[in-house]
């Protein structure tokens, strides 16, 4: 199960006859694995890894770092499932170091961000304290990279 789902992480779209023959398996056996993977949970959805930037979609990203109070009977479970219920959310991890969640959320400008901070995120009862960073570029994300290889166009004389 293991292989079969590092395959699938680096690409949800391989056709199931390709999967089978990397692993030494036939296309029915595979499928029983895809279908048992998503069935507990393994697999939670498949999905395009999109340059926004270079289709020329004005998207921003933020990361927040959260220092958050948990409540005593669910830890941090509770305050982490409030803010993942935000639209705006695209994740939140429980971190161990300088701050206790950590919160991706993206918007069609930074304004719109430090809105979603200010009147939503930063109001929550267990929320204690919000710092944001804005990211500016993208160099490589879930193992890919975003920018092209730029080309030498210099030329070489040799005499």
């Amino acid at each position: 199960m293991e292989e079969l789902l590092h395959i699938l992480e680096k690409n949800g779209r391989l056709p199931v006859e390709d999967i089978a023959a990397m692993m030494g398996k036939t296309p029915v056996e595979v499928a029983a694995m895809m279908d048992e993977a998503a069935e507990k949970g393994f697999v939670r959805g498949y999905e395009a890894l999109v340059d926004w930037e270079k289709a020329g979609v004005n998207l921003v990203e933020a990361v927040i770092e959260l220092h958050v109070s948990p409540r005593k009977s669910r830890g941090f479970d509770e305050i982490a499932s409030v803010i993942a219920s935000f639209d705006e959310v695209d994740s939140v991890m429980l971190m161990s170091g300088g701050y206790d969640l950590q919160v991706t959320i993206k918007g069609r400008s930074f304004q719109e961000i430090a809105l979603f901070v200010a009147k939503r995120l930063s109001p929550l009862d267990d929320v204690l304290s919000t710092a944001t960073s804005f990211v500016l570029r993208t160099y490589k994300r879930s193992g890919r990279l975003y920018q092209d290889e730029e080309t030498d166009d210099r030329e070489c004389t040799v005499l």
